[in-house]
C-alpha cells in the first residue's frame, strides 16, 4: 500500500541520505515524453482530474531497479478493469518507461507514481466521450521517517473518518479519488499524529490513510482481511510471505481497536512506508516498539530489496 507522499527530502538512513546528495527535482513521464514535473499538464477536462475517474499505483525503485514491479502493474491492470478502463499501453511499454525514467532521474532510490486517468471528455459523468486516457509516472524522493523516528516509532490515531463500504467501492481498486483517506490523514496531522488509522461501517479495522495495519498477539502476526476493507497492498502480500518462511504464524483476522490499544506489537506496510513500527494509539502504547517480530521482519524485508534490486 502506498504511504508517505513524495517530496524534495533526504531519505531515511545515514546510507540512503548519502545515496541521494544532490536531490534532482522530480520528474514526469507523460504519454512517452520525460520532462521536469513541473512543466507536465493535462488538460483540465481530463475527467480524472474533474472527477478522480482514474487508478494509480506507487512503486519504490532501489540501485535504480523498481522493487516488485510486475506486482504493481498487475494491480494497475486489475483496478483499471474494475472501473472498466481501457489501459492505452501495454505493459512492456510501462516497464520500458518505467526504466527509462528511473535513469533520466538519476537517484539510486526514490518513489514513482503511476497514473491512468479516464481521459478529455465533456462535462458530466458519463465517461463516454472519453476516447483514450492520459498515462503519465513522476519520479521524486520521499518524505521518509528518519531512522530515529523509525526506531522509535510513530504516533497513530482511529480516525473518525470511516472507511468507504466494501460494497460501495471495492478496496481492491486503487482509484484516484482518495478523499476518504485525505480526511483521515488531515485528523492525524490536525492531533498531532503521523497517521491515522481507519474503521469500517462496523467499527473494524480497515488500515491505515495510506498503508496497512499488522498487529503481534502472542506471537501470532494478524492483519484485517479485505473483506473488512483493507487494501490488498503490495508490501503486505511480501511481509505476509516473510513470515511465513520465517515460522512467524500470520493470518487475516477482523480486529477492532481494543485489539490495537492491546497489542503486543503494532507496525504498518506500505510502497513508500516500507515498515514502520507504531509506538502510540490514541494515547495506548503497544507492550514492544519496535517488537521482536517486527525487527525479524524488517530486518528480512531489506535482505529482500538487496537481493532482488541487486546489480
Amino acid at each position: 500500500m502506498d504511504s508517505w507522499s513524495p517530496a524534495s527530502a533526504t531519505a531515511a538512513g545515514d546510507d540512503r541520505a548519502a545515496l541521494n546528495k544532490g536531490v534532482p527535482a522530480p520528474l514526469c513521464w507523460l504519454n512517452g515524453e520525460i520532462m521536469p514535473m513541473a512543466r507536465a499538464c493535462i488538460p483540465v477536462s481530463d475527467h480524472g482530474l474533474l472527477y478522480g475517474d482514474g487508478v494509480f499505483e506507487g512503486v519504490r525503485f532501489y540501485r535504480g531497479r523498481a522493487f516488485r514491479l510486475s506486482g504493481h502493474l498487475r494491480r494497475l491492470r486489475d483496478s483499471a478493469a474494475a472501473i472498466g478502463l481501457m489501459l492505452p499501453l501495454e505493459q512492456g511499454v510501462l516497464e520500458t518507461a518505467v526504466a527509462d525514467l528511473i535513469a533520466a532521474f538519476g537517484a539510486p532510490e526514490g518513489y514513482l507514481r503511476l497514473v491512468v486517468t479516464r481521459g478529455v471528455g465533456a462535462l458530466g459523468l458519463d465517461p463516454a466521450s472519453c476516447k483514450r486516457g492520459n498515462v503519465f509516472i513522476i519520479a521524486a524522493q520521499m518524505a521518509l521517517v528518519d531512522e530515529a523516528e523509525r526506531r522509535r516509532g510513530i504516533r497513530a490515531i482511529i480516525a473518525a473518518t470511516r472507511r468507504l463500504p466494501v460494497d460501495g467501492l471495492d478496496p481492491r481498486i486503487k482509484s484516484l479519488n482518495y478523499l476518504n483517506h485525505i480526511l483521515a490523514r488531515m485528523e492525524a496531522s490536525h492531533a498531532g499524529a503521523q497517521e491515522a488509522i481507519l474503521l469500517n461501517g462496523r467499527g473494524h479495522v480497515c488500515e491505515g490513510s495510506a498503508d496497512n495495519v499488522f498487529i503481534v498477539r502472542e506471537g501470532a502476526l494478524l492483519t484485517p482481511p479485505v473483506s473488512d476493507g483493507a487494501l490488498d497492498g503490495v508490501t503486505r502480500g511480501v511481509v505476509m510471505a516473510l513470515a511465513a518462511r520465517a515460522g512467524i504464524a500470520c493470518r487475516e483476522a477482523t480486529l477492532t481497536p481494543y485489539d490495537l490499544y492491546t497489542a503486543d506489537e503494532c507496525f504498518l506496510t506500505g510502497t513508500g512506508a516500507e515498515l514502520i513500527p507504531v509506538r502510540d494509539i490514541d494515547g495506548r502504547a503497544p507492550r514492544q516498539c519496535p517488537g521482536v517480530v517486527y525487527r525479524e521482519l524488517q530486518a528480512r524485508f531489506q535482505a529482500l530489496i538487496q537481493r532482488e534490486t541487486a546489480a
